[in-house]
């Protein structure tokens, strides 16, 4: 079992920056990778960025993340990040990280089902 807890989220204006956390505990060795998804009002939760754990290069992006957003994760605090830059209220929504054990598996790493784990999330909001 894994537990994952998001901390970083807020009420930001537009342009701005927010760098939202991810500690894991549990049995976290067996990490494989880790992401952030996001989930609007009314909206399906949809991937935002991944990066594999064992040593934090594979990194891939959703169109609307790249060039704005970067995921990075640092083992020693078990602990996964997004920085969020030039934000805008299109980025308002709930944050969730998810983690993903063992082995990488063959479905696309984008999808809500390659994760086991998921936190709670944290609120972003991006205010005009």
């Amino acid at each position: 079992q894994v537990q994952l807890a998001e901390s970083g989220g807020g009420l930001v204006q537009a342009g701005d920056s927010l760098r939202l956390s991810c500690a894991a505990s549990g049995r976290t060795s067996s990490t494989y990778a880790m992401a952030w998804f996001r989930q609007a009002p009314g909206k399906e939760r949809e991937f935002v960025a991944f990066i594999r754990w064992s040593d934090g290069r594979n990194t891939y992006y959703a169109e609307s993340a790249k060039g704005r957003f970067t995921i990075s994760r640092d083992k020693a605090k078990n602990t996964v990040y997004l920085q969020m830059n030039s934000l805008e209220p299109e980025d308002t929504a709930v944050y969730h990280c998810a983690a993903r054990l063992g082995a990488p598996g063959y479905s696309p790493v984008s999808s809500l089902g390659y994760y086991s784990y998921w936190g709670q999330g944290t609120q972003v909001t991006v205010s005009s």
